[in-house]
């Protein structure tokens, strides 16, 4: 019989700590997809963060390095300019690459370091117990904004992708989600041209993940899917913000 879905070979058969309901394993797979299908095993380096994908490093068939909380863009650019015929990707959440590491991912993008950044967005800090991110939204509460963000003390949530897409060393910036078969197949094309971009040697690339946290958000799997879809989405809206290919979106 042939098998027509298996596991990604960049793709280590791990067993993952993730909480039920977390989408982290199904970025994992999309990013082991994206590596398999344009042939770059064998050359991919990538940059573990610091927050629950800490041990990132475990769940891929690749080398991987990993970085101090928020330098993962630093590190990677470090990597590419010594090792420009290898494929670099840092894969980070929210709390790592929007708040510590604001100034890293900005300055990467603005000098269109030629990396490829996987930008997990699940609206809180995960690994160190909900608290309020750069991205928590107006409203929501969190271990550190019990009574709801307020914009009047903590501002309002950043949108990663629109900012670093004003850069003009960005050659690919998106955001997806993964939430359904349809915006998970979105997802993996986005994945794909992230890669391709740095392949081809057009700059920066970065696709930010709109991701669920349901541990922390105090809701079920499927509850957490459809928060993603009526809270976050209207706040992120999805779409390509800059494609090298066709100019600015």
């Amino acid at each position: 019989m042939r098998k027509i879905f298996e596991r990604p070979k960049s793709l280590a058969e791990a067993a993952q700590h993730y909480c039920p309901g977390c989408t982290h394993g199904i970025v994992h797979r999309l990013v082991a997809e994206a590596v398999d299908e344009l042939g770059l095993a064998g050359r991919t380096i990538g940059v573990s963060p610091v927050g629950c994908s800490v041990f990132a490093y475990n769940y891929f068939n690749l080398d991987f390095v990993q970085a101090a909380h928020g330098r993962a863009p630093a590190v990677a650019t470090g990597l590419k300019r010594v090792l420009p015929d290898r494929v670099v990707f840092t894969y980070q959440g929210d709390g790592d690459l929007a708040s510590i590491g604001a100034a890293e991912i900005v300055h990467a993008a603005a000098r269109g370091e030629k990396i490829t950044v996987v930008f997990v967005n699940n609206a809180i800090y995960g690994m160190t117990g909900g608290q309020m991110a750069p991205t928590t939204l107006v409203g929501q509460k969190t271990t550190t904004s019990p009574y709801g963000r307020q914009q009047e003390v903590a501002g309002y949530p950043i949108r990663v992708a629109e900012m670093l897409s004003t850069m003009e060393g960005a050659a690919y910036i998106a955001r997806v989600a993964v939430i359904s078969p349809q915006s998970v197949a979105r997802a993996r094309k986005a994945m794909l041209k992230a890669f391709t971009a740095q392949l081809e040697g057009k700059g920066f690339s970065l696709v930010e993940v709109l991701s669920t946290c349901p541990t922390n958000w105090g809701m079920t799997p499927v509850e957490a899917l459809k928060w993603v879809e009526t809270a976050m989405m209207p706040v992120f809206p999805l779409g390509v913000f800059r494609d090298w290919e066709v100019g600015e979106a």
